[in-house]
């Protein structure tokens, strides 16, 4: 008998444009074989050129959902992302300390530069790093967790992981974005600290990117024996999926990174075709 696919909670704000939050960290999870699962912490107006507008799900009905499916299901694994409130870092966070392999995005600001976490719930996102598995901060969210200016050099990352962890977090990756050639990021644990340089991918469709990392780490991380073997197979995908972002042409800003690019073929029709000789729906008329 075959094991069991995986299960992947994504706790996260909604995109319409598909590109990031919730929708991007299914993808991302269905993409690495697992099968995923979401609780929806925010309504987003937003495209691939911006943010419009925020709504917050009432705290409520975001302990609803939680309640009403880790009563009959139970995770292998949780990513945390946008919780636009103090209230609801909160909330979620009484949920953390009973889920596996949990991942804490704090996300602060979009790719186009739009906040989306309000200041009253970056407090609350500090207290909550304390009890993910692993945290996954920018140099500018890690910066505003830490109060302190964003690293400018690869010591001095390692310097604010470290920080990170004196600070309560279990384990910390902070990426390094844009700075340097190598796009290096860094790992950091009580074991210590591992740089993990990446290729560096010349394109414009990067939204979604730390969406898609995070929730690429929970997808593997019960499939990988370690943090960070699941940490550097989630760069690798992510790599790949910035280097195809070009062919799918979605939008006119920022377009989204390509989460399918190791399962689509080439040319769009070969899906259709696919489907047709395995008696699936697209054959029927």
């Amino acid at each position: 008998m075959n094991p069991p696919i995986p299960k992947a909670l994504t706790i996260a704000g909604s995109d319409p444009s598909g590109g990031a939050g919730v929708q991007a960290d299914l993808k991302t999870m269905g993409a690495l074989g697992t099968y995923g699962m979401s609780v929806v912490t925010a309504l987003t107006a937003q495209s691939t050129r911006g943010v419009a507008g925020v709504r917050a799900v009432p705290v409520d009905f975001v302990r609803l959902q939680l309640d009403t499916l880790l009563a009959d299901i139970t995770p292998d694994a949780t990513k945390v992302g946008m919780l636009a409130t103090a209230e609801l870092a909160e909330a979620v966070g009484e949920y953390l300390p009973g889920l596996k392999h949990t991942v804490l995005d704090p996300v602060m600001v979009a790719t186009s530069g739009d906040r989306l976490l309000d200041a009253e719930a970056i407090d609350a996102v500090r207290r909550l790093c304390a009890r993910a598995d692993l945290i996954t901060p920018n140099l500018d969210e890690a910066a505003a967790l830490l109060g302190r200016s964003p690293a400018a050099s690869t010591d001095a990352m390692r310097r604010q992981a470290e920080l990170l962890l004196d600070a309560g977090a279990r384990r910390v990756l902070l990426k390094g974005g844009h700075l340097g050639a190598d796009a290096t990021d860094v790992y950091a644990d009580a074991d210590g600290t591992v740089l993990l340089p990446g290729r560096r991918v010349d394109t414009r469709n990067t939204h979604g990117t730390g969406c898609t990392l995070s929730a690429a780490i929970a997808a593997l991380r019960p499939q990988r024996e370690s943090w960070i073997a699941a940490v550097r197979d989630a760069k690798v995908y992510l790599t790949g999926a910035l280097a195809h972002a070009d062919a799918l042409g979605v939008g006119h800003g920022h377009g989204p990174v390509h989460h399918y690019y190791a399962l689509w073929p080439s040319r769009p029709e070969g899906v259709g075709s696919r489907l047709r000789q395995a008696g699936g729906c697209a054959g029927r008329r």
